[in-house]
């Protein structure tokens, strides 16, 4: 590889990010073990590395977690000001940054390549850090290399609150005595398969032939082939900000059939919940609308803790539509909106449901990749869709009055 061809990635992850912030408000929090989640029946959201060494992890329950630790400190999430927090970090990597992604609320990919000539682009990466470090008073963590896999585990090593570059040539070397897991993609299952095979390093699945890999595990056995051999050719995508989502449905007779427009939507709001989950985001502002049989529109919208749950925003809806349906006329049309999206929807959402919630929605989640998005929803959306209405329509191709716009 020549050197006008080498590319130079940046990976920047924000350490311990929601303890982290959690200390800025309260600094009594210092140095102490601390576990980020919702209550008794909840789940580890995020914990600090003070409770990390009593084998205290993310998504574990919380009555677990006391068990392992029981010194330690558990408080409620804030979101706004995790957001607020990370929208600074963002303002100083879009100032200072050519091109960057951000790919979770306290995790971004840069693309410096060609920077060397410049500036140092090791160098430069450095400085950036020590500004986000002085501005914000996050602590943050870098790997630099020639692609995203291997900068993303480069950052993952030098963690917490350091930086490294793997230099260009080097990437199979750097990964090479590394355990299997840490190669992204690399899940549990994953991992348990490869040690049945008896694969505990990368280097052994740096020694395997690439086919091998994909009678065992299909394309995802190939791509972790390739990652284990330093091998990523995916782009840092410029990053904008997805603001809000919606859909609604024009109907080809107006009515006035009260329980069929709850049904449609709360059959739209587990479409969108799905889609928001599907794409690691939370909304806080929810916004019905009804447009009646003589054009009439109105709109009526409120706040919400940020979710990206059905049963928590469905909640909500069906009392915006009481609230804004008082018209009692024929109604054309209704839809459904989200606003103020973020990123990081999964974390967030221990919060505050239980682990039985999060386990269904996981589990439910999964069968909409897998089999399609409408092959399971709740009792009300199937009624409707009965009726020959399908509200997983719209995502990828919106028929005729009918679809979802972001």
């Amino acid at each position: 590889m020549n050197e006008s061809t080498n590319r130079t990635v940046v990976h920047m992850d924000l350490d311990c990010f929601f303890v982290s912030v959690s200390r800025l408000l309260n600094p009594k929090l210092e140095g102490k073990p601390v576990i980020v989640g919702g209550g008794e029946r909840g789940v580890v959201a995020a914990c600090s590395y003070e409770t990390r060494k009593f084998g205290v992890h993310s998504a574990m329950p919380i009555k677990m977690a006391k068990r392992l630790c029981p010194e330690a400190i558990i408080i409620r999430g804030d979101y706004d000001a995790y957001s607020k927090k990370s929208d600074e970090v963002t303002e100083i990597i879009k100032e200072k940054m050519p091109l960057y992604e951000r790919s979770s609320i306290d995790e971004f990919y840069m693309d410096l390549t060609g920077m060397d000539r410049f500036f140092g682009s090791y160098k430069y990466a450095t400085e950036v850090r020590k500004k986000i470090i002085s501005e914000t008073g996050l602590p943050i963590s870098f790997g630099m290399s020639a692609n995203k896999t291997v900068s993303k585990v480069a950052t993952d090593e030098v963690k917490p609150n350091n930086q490294m570059q793997v230099d260009f040539g080097e990437e199979k070397n750097f990964l090479a005595p590394l355990s299997i897991k840490k190669i992204p993609m690399v899940g549990e299952k994953t991992y348990h398969l490869l040690r049945s095979m008896g694969v505990e390093l990368v280097k052994t699945v740096q020694d395997m032939p690439m086919e091998l890999m994909g009678n065992v595990l299909g394309e995802n056995g190939i791509t972790i082939w390739k990652k284990s051999n330093g091998i990523d050719n995916s782009p840092v995508e410029a990053y904008s900000e997805q603001k809000s989502m919606s859909t609604e449905e024009t109907f080809e007779q107006d009515t006035i059939d009260v329980q069929m427009l709850k049904n449609i939507l709360i059959a739209m709001t587990e479409k969108l919940c799905f889609r928001m989950r599907s794409e690691n985001k939370m909304t806080s502002c929810v916004a019905v609308k009804i447009r009646y049989s003589n054009f009439d529109t109105h709109t009526m919208q409120c706040r919400i803790p940020y979710t990206g749950c059905d049963h928590t925003i469905i909640a909500r809806v069906k009392e915006l539509f009481e609230k804004l349906y008082n018209r009692r006329m024929l109604i054309r049309l209704i839809g459904v909106k989200y606003t103020h999206l973020v990123g990081g929807g999964h974390q967030i959402n221990m919060f505050e449901d239980n682990a039985e919630m999060i386990s269904l929605y996981q589990a439910m989640d999964k069968m909409r990749f897998r089999f399609g998005e409408d092959k399971i929803h709740r009792a009300a959306a199937l009624s409707f869709s009965l009726r020959g209405f399908n509200p997983f329509n719209g995502l990828n191709n919106s028929p005729v009055k009918r679809g979802i716009k972001t």
